[in-house]
């Protein structure tokens, strides 16, 4: 495996286990309510605007993921926008980046 493949699932795999523990946390001190995990993400206009940056970037992924997906038929890519939405960025984009850089058979 190309050393920057190694780099992109080590950094998916950081990008999924990293942000989970905050999530988890967060979950076992204030229970397992979703609405209230989005009512604590707008606590100020930082946090907002950290959301909202996170929420553009998530789709942006998402429009260049199908777009690529449609042209190179790479349908495997396709679990980046789950783990994208799922999961957050963090591990969606680096996630993508190693299934698109694959060799070709």
């Amino acid at each position: 495996m190309a050393p920057i493949r190694m780099i992109y699932l080590a950094l998916a795999i950081w990008g999924s286990i990293h942000p989970m523990y905050y999530f988890i946390s967060w979950f076992n001190g204030n229970g397992y309510d979703i609405m209230a995990m989005v009512d604590a993400w707008h606590v100020n206009d930082a946090a907002s605007g950290l959301v909202w940056d996170l929420t553009i970037a998530a789709v942006a992924l998402t429009v260049f993921i199908l777009s690529e997906v449609a042209v190179r038929r790479n349908w495997l890519a396709l679990i980046a926008i789950p783990a994208t939405f799922c999961i957050g960025v963090s591990c969606g984009l680096p996630l993508y980046l190693f299934l698109r850089s694959r060799p070709v058979a």
